[in-house]
């Protein structure tokens, strides 16, 4: 099938029907309800016949489109299978309003609050940024309100922020995940690998890789050090800088959790000095974004972590047909191959259905919150990205972590991760266990510190 790209314009075009571009009164700028579906005015009263509505925020403008806006396309493909089939339990149909995460942290906590407060909706879903979980969380407990957090993983969000969790949980791995898999990954495949570098982005998603990739590496391989830390302020243009200080400490392994417009600036600039051809490399999240974002230009063999345990062509027909299923329903709808964020959008609507068709079937009526939040602690569903459990004790949900190599496909005019050269890696293996005492800078940290065995030499 031929590769499609969506444009933001053609993006709201084509949703017009399932996600609205209107803006209705009493909300600004970049927040809007859905068009074609039931639904009364704000302040209904919620009964059977009225849909069931939720509030979704993504980053739908700034440089994050290219990481976080697929995480709506994928909730609106979720609600559109919900509602084919009647809607929720076969008796509510879903209606989406939107908010642009783009708007900046304080203008969010706002949107969130007339959501509910206004359009009265009953369930909240989304957001990319870790500041901005860490923001909303706590206003979306005060509001009592389902919420599924799709991203913005810091660990800190249920260790500090929220440790005793009611009404919100989160799809995605905590980041700590990803540092330490990459991690694990990168002491089976080259285990002798000495002397490390890093190129990362100076804010915390950077600092969190930073901190778990060097943590669990030198547990697993002996005489491991950090030759070069280099930190790269969000927006870098030049890396030559810092790329001749990588060359220059002769690294074994260069690691970089850089992403998005920086990361293709990067790696164009390292290529072109030959520092590919000097040091192995793993990034932690570079494949995260929009598939059709990294070009063939691209260099092979490079390690990548699949960010959140998902990257669209791993998992064949054979291995997991759900992965196929969204995959191919993703693209007939969107004209493009999803990321981690589309697929973490369409599970979490999905877990509020199956959390809902079995309040339902407990209560023998539509269930009140208190009965939905129940359903969601412990609940386990079959993923695009594998099996998925929401932890009771956190709320926070874990599937196992996979990693693999970069690699030219003639089929696709990108760069795509190799099916054939995939590592999973057991989330358990690489997280805090329950009733681990929160650390610094993470329970996984700590975790990792003092329980996991040195290497020998």
């Amino acid at each position: 099938m031929a590769e499609g790209r969506v444009s933001r314009r053609e993006f709201c075009s084509r949703t017009g029907a399932a996600i609205g571009a209107v803006i209705l009164g009493g909300f600004p700028r970049g927040e809007g309800r859905s068009q074609g579906q039931p639904g009364g005015q704000f302040g209904r009263a919620t009964t059977l016949d009225s849909p069931y509505t939720v509030g979704m925020m993504t980053f739908l403008s700034g440089p994050s489109v290219v990481l976080a806006a697929p995480m709506l396309k994928g909730h609106i493909l979720a609600v559109e299978e919900v509602n084919a089939t009647g809607g929720l339990a076969g008796r509510r149909r879903v209606e989406t309003i939107t908010a642009d995460e783009g708007a900046g942290t304080d203008a969010n906590v706002g949107a969130l609050k007339r959501m509910k407060r206004e359009a009265k909706i009953d369930a909240f879903m989304g957001v990319a940024s870790s500041a901005n979980t860490a923001a909303l969380g706590p206003v979306a407990e005060d509001l009592r309100i389902p919420t599924l957090f799709v991203d913005g993983s810091t660990d800190l969000l249920f260790e500090r922020v929220l440790p005793r969790p009611q009404y919100v949980f989160r799809v995605l791995n905590p980041q700590s995940a990803d540092g330490a898999a990459c991690a694990v990954a990168v002491a089976r495949t080259w285990p002798e690998v000495r002397r490390i570098a890093f190129i990362n982005p100076d804010y915390g998603y950077g600092r969190s890789a930073f901190d778990h990739f060097h943590v669990a590496i030198r547990k697993l391989l002996p005489g491991v050090h950090v030759v070069s830390e280099m930190w790269a302020p969000v927006g870098t243009t030049d890396f030559a800088g810092l790329i001749g200080q990588v060359s220059g400490a002769r690294p074994d392994l260069l690691v970089s959790a850089l992403w998005g417009a920086d990361y293709r600036r990067f790696y164009r600039q390292a290529q072109g000095v030959g520092l590919f051809g000097k040091t192995k490399c793993v990034t932690t999240i570079a494949f995260g974004v929009t598939p059709h974002t990294i070009d063939t230009d691209h260099p092979e063999a490079v390690m990548a972590g699949a960010r959140a345990g998902y990257y669209w062509n791993l998992s064949s027909e054979a291995r997991w047909p759900a992965n196929s299923r969204f995959v191919r329903r993703y693209y007939a709808r969107w004209g493009e191959y999803p990321n981690f964020e589309a697929e973490g959008g369409y599970t979490a609507m999905h877990l509020l259905r199956v959390a809902i068709e079995r309040a339902v079937q407990a209560t023998g009526g539509w269930p009140d919150d208190a009965a939905i939040v129940r359903h969601l602690e412990g609940l386990s569903w079959e993923s695009p990205a594998g099996p998925i459990r929401i932890r009771p004790d956190n709320h926070q949900a874990y599937r196992d972590a996979v990693i693999s190599f970069t690699r030219h496909d003639p089929r696709y005019p990108f760069t795509v991760l190799d099916q054939r050269r995939v590592i999973t890696v057991p989330i358990h293996t690489i997280t805090a266990p329950p009733g681990w005492p929160v650390g610094h800078p993470t329970s996984t940290y700590t975790w990792i510190e003092r329980t996991w065995p040195a290497a020998r030499p």
